[in-house]
């Protein structure tokens, strides 16, 4: 297995640390990547009120201060910031090893992987029970919505390339960020691999809301899968139109059967069934879209790809 010995190598890495109130551990985790021969940290802060930019500072971390609101915008910010080939972002919350760094980094040093994210049900982790079941039904989600598998896409560690990031059209604000990095990477064929890491109870209060930031994150993956799988958008719709019309409809039959007429929700059922078949048609012609537009994007790289061998040969 490849090693990262190499000053040079290391030099071309930055260490990306979105911060907010972290002075407990964000000491120890630059005095770590240190340790480990990373000299490159870039601490960007979401306007902390203790001391955390202070502390950054003197452990010799590159700080600034991020513009506007939310995890989401801060990372945003710093990637236009770095210009190294390779950025690994890490939460400041003490979470996650900085000792584990070469396992998402050695996947794209070899060339096998331009997205790299630590997946930390590989061990276990320290999930309280709701935030397992919450990560399952949102991985879950992406599996059905984006076509690829994958267990940990709200990994708060994760190293990529500079190439793979040009590709990618990041908008979103808060803790979203990290799902539409993986859902960037399946729409534009960046490879992508998971590894296992360890991933230890964090110190303080969490900042993720349970409810909230669950709700929001599956509404990012939901609304992204319009281009990408339109079956899956339209199909959700279809489903609770359907599922809505055979309520109201068992409803109807329960009151014919006892002698009462509802003519208007016999119409409502009737509507929301066709509604639900409607939605599910889109579906399949938005698919039939999607894979017509996939192939012939594929047919234009073929042909360029023999353009320039022809022109090569010549």
């Amino acid at each position: 297995m490849a090693q990262l010995d190499k000053a040079m190598e290391k030099e071309e890495i930055c260490i990306l640390i979105p911060t907010l109130n972290e002075e407990e551990t964000i000491g120890e985790i630059i005095r770590e990547f240190k340790d480990e021969g990373f000299e490159n940290i870039f601490v960007i802060d979401g306007n902390s009120t203790d001391s955390t930019r202070e502390i950054a500072r003197r452990e010799g971390a590159r700080v600034e201060v991020q513009r506007g609101k939310g995890k989401g915008t801060a990372v945003r910010q710093a990637f236009e910031r770095i210009e190294t080939d390779i950025i690994v972002i890490i939460d400041g919350d003490g979470t996650y090893l900085p000792s584990e760094v070469d396992k998402l980094l050695i996947p794209i040093i070899n060339g096998e992987a331009d997205h790299v994210i630590g997946n930390r049900f590989g061990y276990g982790g320290a999930f309280t029970p709701s935030h397992r079941i919450g990560n399952w039904v949102l991985n879950k989600a992406f599996g059905l919505g984006y076509r690829v598998k994958l267990r940990d896409i709200l990994s708060g560690y994760r190293a990529l390339t500079k190439d793979c990031l040009r590709k990618m059209i990041l908008m979103k604000e808060g803790f979203e960020i990290e799902t539409e990095m993986a859902v960037e990477s399946v729409k534009r064929g960046i490879r992508i691999k998971e590894v296992p890491i360890k991933y230890k109870k964090r110190k303080g209060v969490s900042k993720l809301n349970f409810m909230r930031d669950g709700l929001s994150i599956f509404y990012t993956l939901y609304v992204l899968a319009r281009m990408y799988n339109p079956m899956f958008f339209f199909g959700i719709i279809g489903l609770l139109f359907i599922a809505g019309g055979v309520i109201s409809g068992f409803f109807v039959v329960i009151e014919w059967y006892k002698g009462i007429t509802h003519v208007l929700l016999t119409v409502f059922t009737s509507l929301m069934i066709i509604a639900g078949v409607q939605f599910f048609m889109f579906g399949i012609f938005g698919d039939l879209l999607v894979t017509l537009q996939k192939d012939t994007i594929e047919v234009l790289k073929q042909d360029r790809e023999s353009e320039k061998d022809r022109r090569s040969n010549k």
